[in-house]
């Protein structure tokens, strides 16, 4: 998959951003004279399911927390969140972490090659508020643990063997991980107000039992170069690994990470911006700052989860804001994909496609109840961009 940088648009203090639905080339700040157009058009009027999509897009329920998926027995755990999809036989496996306290874990559900449910079952249990997490290029799911000290588990997504605590990634509060095979390491996101941005890299690569974790160093700007160093103790205490090393970089509340071509992103809810590292040259960038769009009206506020689809298109699933998952794509444009009514008091979670980029799954993880008992897992189908 050929990419670019989302970002080489106006500049404010020497950094760029993404404003009012495209990110401007050299020009003034202005809304958007279409709201809401984007490469799949404007959104339709919601359907059965209270969710809006662009023309020949449809939409269906996966799971419910609380509820037996499909046919299937397996009762759907609360508050999904994080989730990835992994190729199994003609089919394809959607993975779902559990973000409460106590038990949390993960959950998983099988599909055949027409998309038809064919089961469901635990691959996790028995840990604390998982949040997000990543897929390995070996085919495993890593659930992580957002509360303070918490840990990283590798869990298998066919439920086939058990999931093991991986320590040597660090202990503290983990958001999202994501798999860079070009520099055999995985990239971890800190969900503090004063958080870092890690990455771990395996002794051996494909096996996570031991290694270095490091923490990116940078200055206080919003753009520039950056290096690497060793958190000296990764078990974080009795000193919090953010604190270790002095000049490492400060972000307000890392949540979703993703990696292709050379370039890791990922977000930060505390100021709504997305991220961009450019590995080849060691520089960092926004590439998203809704705090800059003038006159209002930001199509992307609340940013949490993100994933990438085969076109080279990042789709930014939204905590709060308007309930929209919004789409970012290598022509500058951002605006939203789908919109979710009636559950404002939700947040979106665990957007992911399925091997063969068909279709998109995602959960409401609160519903319309509001509760984490209340959680829904959806399916949107349709002409998504190769």
């Amino acid at each position: 998959m050929e990419r670019r940088n989302f970002l080489r648009g106006a500049v404010i203090g020497g950094s760029a951003a993404a404003f009012g639905g495209t990110l401007m080339h050299g020009a003034a700040y202005a809304a958007p004279a279409q709201p809401g157009s984007g490469p799949y058009g404007a959104l339709g009027a919601a359907d059965a399911n209270g969710i809006q999509l662009p023309a020949g897009f449809t939409s269906r329920v996966i799971a419910r927390s609380g509820q037996k998926v499909g046919s299937t027995g397996y009762t759907w755990h609360n508050a999904p969140d994080g989730g990835a999809c992994f190729a199994d036989g003609t089919g394809w496996i959607y993975v779902s972490n559990s973000e409460i306290s106590p038990s949390g874990g993960a959950s998983a559900v099988t599909f055949s090659s027409t998309g038809a449910i064919t089961g469901a079952y635990r691959i996790l249990s028995n840990t604390r508020q998982n949040c997000a997490g990543g897929a390995t290029p070996w085919n495993t799911w890593l659930s992580c643990e957002e509360v303070s000290l918490g840990y990283v588990y590798e869990t298998d997504p066919r439920g086939v063997n058990a999931a093991v605590r991986r320590d040597a990634m660090g202990k503290f509060k983990h958001e999202a991980a994501a798999a860079d095979p070009v520099r055999k390491v995985i990239y971890l996101t800190e969900d503090e107000t004063n958080g870092c941005f890690y990455r771990f890299i395996p002794t051996t690569w494909g096996d996570l039992s031991s290694g270095t974790l490091q923490v990116l160093k940078a200055g206080t700007t919003t753009s520039g170069s950056f290096t690497w160093a060793t958190v000296p103790d990764p078990d974080g205490a009795p000193t919090v690994t953010r604190d270790q090393v002095s000049g490492a970089k400060r972000f307000n509340g890392g949540e979703g990470c993703h990696y292709s071509n050379d370039t890791v992103w990922f977000t930060t809810k505390g100021d709504n911006r997305v991220w961009q590292v450019n590995l080849a040259t060691n520089t960092y960038e926004l590439a998203y700052d809704d705090s800059l769009v003038v006159g209002g009206g930001a199509p992307l506020t609340g940013v949490d989860n993100v994933t990438g689809s085969s076109s080279g298109d990042l789709f930014v699933a939204e905590d709060g804001g308007n309930m929209e998952i919004c789409i970012i794509t290598p022509d500058d444009v951002v605006a939203p994909f789908l919109r979710i009514n009636g559950q404002s008091a939700s947040e979106i979670t665990g957007p992911a496609f399925s091997p063969d980029g068909k279709r998109l799954y995602f959960s409401s993880q609160r519903g319309t109840s509001g509760s984490s008992s209340g959680g829904i897992t959806y399916e949107v189908t349709g002409p998504f961009r190769a």
